[in-house]
Parts: structure tokens; C-alpha cells; sequence
């Protein structure tokens, strides 16, 4: 099974490539304006969160996907959202894709992107949900961008509650208070 839970400079350096934006695959969300450029043989998104071109991956494409369906759909601001955040786990760095936060700062929602050739199978859920034991994000969101499924954490009761749908940034706030 492909995995992509590294970090662009890793997959750059285990042979993943950018990806032309002809050969992207149309996803589950709604599409956006997005700008491309090259560089070399490489083909680059504008991220509008990290303010900078970043390698078109598969999985960057998902990302930016749902990056903008958070913000331009959900009400989600961009100011609360967090891209490739590191944070330690066993001693061990490791980088979340997406996490949005609420008004205090707290974690809200952690989002795990894959690329759509990657399943979300009980073995992505089980990433995320050891990336959020330390984080510790109300709100998990996995999707490859044409599957997606979103849980409610209650970390008390070591239980999870799936839910219909993504909430929209006000409604996630009533959700967890």
C-alpha cells in the first residue's frame, strides 16, 4: 500500500515528482481558482495559507482542495488554519497535513490528506488518530479527496462518533462546547 505521510522535502527525496496539473484528477470538492507555475520540471501551486509556491503532489492537491472548501465553504478562517504543523510523537517529528483551530487557539480540527490513489483505509485512520493523541483536536477529518470522513473525539470517554458530514466552522464550535 503507497503511503504519503511525510513531508514534501522526504517524499522529494524517496522519488515522489510533481505531478502536471492536466494529469490531476478531478475530486469531491468544489473546485477553486488556483495558480501554476514552474519551475524546472516541476509544476507549483500558490498556497494562499503559507503564502509561498509549493510542489504540486497528489496529495498537495487534496490539500489546497480542502484548504479552500474549509474556508470558502465552511466559514473556517484562514487565520485559525495551520498547514504541514510539526509536532512530536514518540520522539519522533511528524507533520500534520491541515489543523484548524478555534477562537482560543485550541485544536479543533485535524484533517489527514491523501492522494486519491490512497484508500482511506483503517490504517489512515489509525495515523491520524495516533497524530491527534497529541494534539488532541475534537474534530478528524480523512479524505483523498473524493472519500471523506470526518469524527467527533471525545477523549473522556475514549469513544468517536462519525458524522454526516464536515461541520461548518460555527457549527463545530457548538459541537465540542
Amino acid at each position: 500500500m503507497l503511503t504519503n505521510d511525510g513531508t514534501a522535502v522526504e517524499k522529494r527525496k524517496q522519488g515522489f515528482r510533481a505531478v502536471p496539473l492536466e494529469v490531476m484528477q478531478a475530486l469531491d470538492l468544489p473546485p477553486f481558482e488556483h495558480k501554476l507555475t514552474k519551475s524546472g520540471a516541476n509544476s507549483l501551486i500558490w498556497d494562499v495559507l503559507r503564502r509561498k509556491n509549493v510542489v504540486l503532489t497528489p496529495e498537495e492537491w487534496v490539500r489546497q482542495h480542502v484548504v479552500h472548501y474549509l474556508t470558502g465553504y465552511l466559514g473556517y478562517p484562514r487565520g485559525l488554519l495551520s498547514l504541514e504543523r510539526g509536532h512530536a510523537y514518540n520522539q519522533r517529528r511528524k507533520r500534520t497535513d491541515i489543523c484548524a483551530f478555534g477562537p482560543g487557539g485550541a485544536p479543533l480540527l485535524l484533517v489527514e490528506c491523501k492522494a486519491t490513489s490512497v484508500p482511506i483505509t483503517a490504517a489512515v485512520a489509525h495515523q491520524a488518530a495516533t497524530y491527534n493523541q497529541t494534539i488532541a483536536a475534537p474534530l478528524l477529518l480523512l479524505t483523498n479527496g473524493l472519500q471523506h470522513y470526518c469524527w467527533l473525539v471525545d477523549f473522556a470517554q475514549k469513544t468517536n462518533q462519525r458524522l454526516a458530514e464536515i461541520p461548518a466552522y460555527t457549527e463545530a464550535l457548538t459541537i465540542i462546547s
